[in-house]
């Protein structure tokens, strides 16, 4: 597929960039020069390099002709099989390998075309928005991690890859409606051990709130023996409006009810969608992801799929998706298991509130040549008002024989329980439902980059954040769900 680059850089004068630094320091979304090993920042889609902090393997390509021959195939590569090509030939037997995708386990068991009907119904509909995010992205931000790079360092320093968005999204007045196509690729050398932080935040100014489509794309090649940690923080769109599910007989006369506030809400107009597209291309390698999505966006869906293509490798994908008022929030994964002995663990937590509606759909493939996969898939979902609505659809695709595979779903309202417990202990009924809450985000949120979380106490952390969205969709009344259903 042809990649054009059509952005160019924003030059900011220096009082804008100390205040757009301390706009972001007070989100909590910064990391000083010393803190990080390098910054790329993007305002509405444009690169700024004095906001910036770059190396010589991290850097922005915002010309086509600065891609090199050996990206260039992979910044080609499209998600739901659309690009047949594996990204390293796979073992099938002694002396055998297999590059085509749809060829994997043939004769009886391929996906086939990804246009037939069996191949459409296991994709997850993100090949036509990376194509249209490769037609349409204005630069690249690139991370290519040398050879050994960290290599005995524990705990290396985060890379971060910013993306604040102004309430106009820099569009002309009069404007009906502004999108972003924001472009990641990163490359983890052999041995190499690396940690990326990618963050979207909305960026505080003046100016009348345009309708906006964020379209953005990310793409992991890892090396044998490579280590890489994924931390992706969705935080953009505002925040929802509280209390939406209050029965109208609830509300004080002449009082504008919530739904009404939160249907004028401008952001609610606002659509994310984020596709995340792993390859695990060198033995033994390995990638940790922590998708945290807390954002206030009327729509918002994440594609995030691995594909396991080297024995040994190993894929951590955990996930944390929280919705209130009117959202309407989407999770899909494919974990793809194709080379022998690999493994993954993926652990993915909703919390929906309001009137919202959050799906997720997850699917675990193995295909005949891995044998010896070790993979586990875990879903839970907490509703907090009887107006909320959920959708979990775990699903194991296993070919081979030889596995060890295991898949469930939970849905439920807190535990009365545990509400019981704590409120026996002194706490109110409003303070034991965060503390119950915060304990249900607290998993996923402990996988963050530790350098995104700060101390529990602090202003700035991801945890304060969190807790402060959490109260925002503490339900109303004395119930949070008149059913039979508890959690587990």
């Amino acid at each position: 597929m042809a990649f054009t680059l059509t952005g160019l850089e924003m030059k900011l004068n220096s009082s804008e960039v100390d205040s757009i630094r301390e706009s972001l320091e007070r989100k909590g979304t910064w990391l000083d020069d010393d803190r990080c090993q390098a910054r790329l920042v993007y305002i509405n889609g444009r690169f700024s390099p004095q906001l910036s902090k770059t190396n010589e393997f991290v850097k922005n390509i915002g010309n086509a002709d600065e891609i090199t021959d050996e990206i260039k195939p992979l910044l080609s590569r499209l998600t739901d099989g659309f690009t047949d090509k594996l990204a390293v030939p796979v073992s099938i037997g002694e002396d055998m390998y297999c590059d085509s995708l749809k060829k994997m386990s043939m004769p009886h068991h391929s996906v086939g075309e990804p246009t037939s009907q069996f191949a459409i119904n296991t994709q997850q509909g993100s090949a036509c928005f990376a194509a249209l995010n490769t037609r349409r992205t204005g630069a690249v931000a690139y991370v290519g991690v040398p050879a050994e790079h960290n290599k005995d360092v524990e705990n290396p320093q985060p890379i971060l890859v910013l993306n604040a968005v102004t309430r106009s999204g820099g569009a002309p007045a009069g404007t009906s409606g502004v999108s972003f196509h924001p472009r990641c690729l990163f490359v983890a050398g052999k041995g190499s051990s690396s940690s990326i932080v990618q963050s979207c935040v909305d960026l505080e100014g003046d100016g009348s709130i345009v309708p906006k489509l964020y379209n953005g794309y990310t793409q992991f090649f890892i090396h044998e023996s490579a280590n890489a940690t994924h931390s992706f923080l969705e935080e953009s769109g505002g925040i929802v409006t509280g209390g939406v599910e209050i029965p109208d007989d609830m509300v004080e006369e002449g009082a504008e009810r919530p739904r009404e506030i939160e249907s004028k809400r401008a952001e609610l107009k606002d659509t994310h969608l984020e596709t995340i597209d792993v390859q695990l291309i060198g033995d033994d390698s390995s990638y940790k992801g922590a998708i945290m999505s807390v954002g206030g966006s009327g729509r918002v869906r994440f594609a995030h799929s691995v594909s396991l293509l080297r024995p040994g490798s190993h894929a951590a994908v955990n996930g944390f998706s929280l919705s209130g008022g009117a959202q309407r929030t989407d999770v899909k994964t494919n974990i793809h298991h194709m080379a022998q002995g690999t493994t993954s663990k993926q652990l993915q937590k909703n919390m929906i509130g309001g009137r919202a509606t959050g799906a997720f759909r997850g699917r675990i493939r193995v295909e005949q040549s891995a044998q010896q996969t070790d993979s586990n898939q875990l879903s839970r979902t907490v509703l907090l008002s009887d107006k909320s609505r959920a959708w979990a659809v775990p699903s194991l695709e296993i070919i081979a024989d030889d596995v060890q595979c295991t898949h469930g779903t939970t849905v439920s309202d807190l535990s009365e329980e545990e509400l019981f417990y704590l409120r026996a202990r002194g706490l109110d009924r409003s303070m034991a439902r965060n503390l119950l809450m915060y304990g249900f985000v607290d998993e996923i949120c402990s996988c963050v980059e530790p350098s995104m979380l700060e101390a529990l106490g602090s202003d700035k952390g991801l945890q304060k954040r969190v807790i402060e969205r959490l109260q925002n969709l503490v339900p109303r009344g004395d119930r949070v769900v008149r059913g039979e259903f508890q959690s587990i």
